[in-house]
This record gives C-alpha cells, structure tokens and sequence, in this order.
C-alpha cells in the first residue's frame, strides 16, 4: 500500500493542509494512519465531499465533487 503526506495530498486534491489534517482527525479520509503526530493517507483516498458548504452558491469550484 502506498501512502502520501498531508502536503502531498493538499497539494493534489486543491485545500490546505489545516483542513487535511481536520478530515483527518474527524476520520472523514479513509485508509488514514496516524504515525506519531503525523497522518500518512492512502495514495488512492478519494477527497470527502465539504458538509460546510449548505448551497452551490458560495463554492469556487463546483466540479470538486467527484
């Protein structure tokens, strides 16, 4: 199994890494390790979609959904 780092998945998936590591910590990522105070992710975790977000109105990217 490969695994990826907070920076490498913000990085790929368009969010901060503050935010990563709240999914994280929220168990919102599947296949997430925690090693020590660092998370490794699963290479093919998919992004969980943002329950923030009440209306399309205020998203910057609407196709992030996928």
């Amino acid at each position: 199994m490969e695994y990826k780092s907070i920076r490498e998945m913000a990085d790929e998936w368009g969010i901060s890494k503050r935010r990563i590591q709240v999914l994280c910590s929220e168990n919102r990522i599947e296949g997430t390790v925690r090693i020590g105070y660092l998370w490794a992710i699963q290479a093919n975790a998919k992004k969980p979609k943002d329950v923030r977000i009440k209306s399309e109105k205020y998203r910057k990217n609407k196709s992030d959904d996928e």
